[in-house]
């Protein structure tokens, strides 16, 4: 699904098959039982997500996004659908933006969230509880239940009894709440939630009326726990994994997806009777690797700017069949995420162990506005994009550099979108980098603030301020107006069909920094978009990085067809 563009909970499996969004034309569609496909939707210019079911009322409710142009934006809307007929019916409209919406056990009430401009659901969002008075759906008795523009509440649920139950972060961490009586059933410093780029996004379900399983996050690190209800007891499930996902409960079954510094995403499934085993049930790869030549990313939390303290893995060089002099400091590559509103984890990642069995030590960074480290870490970005994430990736090097674990010489930065953007502001406003990495990343804000889809359109207000009332800002800090402020060689990867960070954005950077006498490479990929998903693209992106820090550091590595600096100006 395309709703948000970044789409989510796109299908549903339920008594009477699988229901699904289909790409092409964005409708419902289902599978029954027998294998066979019908189309269950037919409406014009809309598109559906986060979809859920209720068997006791035998109704789906989804979220509709219209697209008609007559409208300024695309309008959303909480909707109820009949499984048998495909009518469509409208519950609720008036907000920005819809999510969640579940239905209680007894299919007697509903609950979703909503949230409006210029919040993002990290910042801000509503949870709402009404009646089903028919069997369409009509709503009855809306009560507002709890979050607001300053508190942000994810996934509503309802427990085997049809209590009510939310995260929240209104105590800065996103922590767990019983809706009766607004009680924090487990108090802690570690997020329970995470920022909903997407929908069905899953952290906790329920075992039973007074046990639930939950993934959580402390100090930046993830775990699984069962939490009791009634008490509040928190019991960590002993876990080798470093991250956990999309968490389900059906009785006293429970099931996850994880993963690990040494293995990749897979499916496990578990029991209340033996919480502490698991079965794996799937893995998402069977390519086996020597556990000798990866590197895991060690928990670093480092001072930087204003006293505050920044957090980020550190992954040092590892080849078993190579070693370096005792003497030499590996070349240093800083990574940042993108979102920004995001996090890394020190999961097993190939695109960090190509660096690091070729002699590169990475610093994948959690900057401050990163997620897992609570609200007010988070926060820290607002108003301040562009500022306080370069500080962060600029201190993160001097205390590496205070700890002799690199290179001072060799140290280089790389990012893709938003973190592009951050990679483009650290090489003009610091001097730590010697190089950098842009993937179709943010050059010019105001473009970005002026043409973009409607989920992202005021996320700028936030990290920057608001638009057009702080314009001179957005072009203060425009990597495209400090081209002047670089001087260390940059590689920009983009794709030629990217909508939401388009090609001549990197192609302004390329041309202005070339006017100013500094290499740079730009290899355009053709018929990719925003990030690249053809293997041939991804094998030829890697390859030409690895040469562009070849050339700028001194050191052999293989040439690939067509990549080199580039002398000439491009034609936009």
């Amino acid at each position: 699904t395309r709703v948000h563009e970044y789409g989510g909970a796109s299908y549903l499996p339920t008594c009477h098959g699988v229901y699904f969004v289909n790409f092409e034309d964005q409708q419902i569609y289902c599978v029954d039982q027998i294998g066979q496909t019908k189309k269950l939707t037919d409406e014009a210019d809309t598109r559906f997500a986060d979809l859920a079911f209720s068997a006791t009322r035998d109704l789906i409710v989804a979220v509709a996004e219209v697209h008609a142009s007559d409208l300024e934006e695309p309008q959303n809307e909480l909707v109820a659908v009949d499984p048998h007929s495909g009518d469509v019916t409208t519950l609720h409209r008036g907000h920005d933006f819809y999510a969640s919406a579940k239905l209680s056990p007894d299919g007697a009430k509903i609950c979703w969230l909503t949230w409006d401009h210029p919040n993002m659901p990290w910042d801000g969002t509503d949870l709402w509880q009404a009646e089903l008075t028919d069997a369409t759906g009509s709503l009855n008795s809306i009560v507002h239940v709890a979050g607001g523009k300053t508190e942000s509440v994810f996934q509503p649920e309802w427990s085997p009894t049809g209590a009510l139950f939310y995260v929240s972060d209104r105590t800065n961490w996103w922590n767990i709440y019983a809706a009766d009586g607004h009680r924090s059933v487990c108090p802690m410093a570690a997020e329970f939630g995470m920022p909903q780029w997407v929908f069905g996004m899953r952290r906790y379900a329920f075992l039973n009326a007074n046990t639930i399983i939950s993934a959580y996050t402390a100090h930046g690190i993830e775990g699984l726990a069962t939490i009791t209800v009634s008490s509040g007891e928190f019991s960590e499930l002993a876990r080798s994994h470093s991250s956990y996902d999309s968490v389900h409960a059906d009785g006293d079954s429970f099931c996850y997806i994880a993963q690990s510094s040494t293995t990749f995403p897979s499916l496990y499934l578990g029991d209340i009777a033996t919480p502490e085993a698991e079965r794996l049930v799937l893995t998402s790869s069977t390519l086996c690797l020597d556990a000798a030549d990866l590197s895991a990313g060690r928990p670093v939390s480092y001072p930087t700017a204003n006293g505050d303290t920044a957090h980020g893995f550190l992954y040092l060089p590892c080849n078993a069949n190579y070693e370096a002099a005792a003497s030499e400091k590996p070349p240093l590559l800083v990574v940042i995420h993108g979102g920004p509103t995001s996090a890394t984890h020190n999961d097993l990642s190939l695109k960090i162990q190509f660096w690091t069995s070729r002699g590169f030590a990475v610093f994948d960074s959690n900057y401050r506005g990163s997620t897992g480290y609570g609200r007010q870490y988070r926060d820290a970005l607002k108003g301040q994009w562009g500022v306080v994430d370069v500080e962060d990736c600029d201190y993160a090097v001097r205390y590496l550099i205070s700890q002799s674990l690199i290179d001072p010489a060799r140290v280089a930065i790389r990012g893709g979108s938003s973190g592009g953007f951050t990679t483009l502001a650290a090489l003009a406003a610091t001097d730590s980098f010697k190089a950098g990495a842009s993937f179709y990343g943010v050059t010019d804000l105001k473009a970005i603030a002026q043409d973009t889809h409607k989920f992202e359109s005021r996320y700028l207000d936030t990290l920057i301020g608001p638009y057009p009332a702080q314009e001179a800002l957005y072009e203060q800090r425009s990597p495209v107006n400090q081209v002047a402020s670089i001087s260390s060689p940059v590689i920009f990867l983009q794709g030629l069909d990217d909508k939401i960070v388009p090609p001549n954005q990197s192609e302004m950077m390329v041309n202005g920094l070339l006017t100013n006498g500094v290499k740079v490479a730009y290899i355009p990929f053709e018929g990719e978009g925003h990030g690249f998903r053809q293997s041939g693209s991804i094998v030829r992106a890697f390859g030409a990085e690895l040469w562009f820090y070849a050339q700028v550091f001194g050191f052999e590595a293989p040439a690939v067809d067509g990549v080199g600096f580039i002398d000439a100006p491009l034609s936009q």
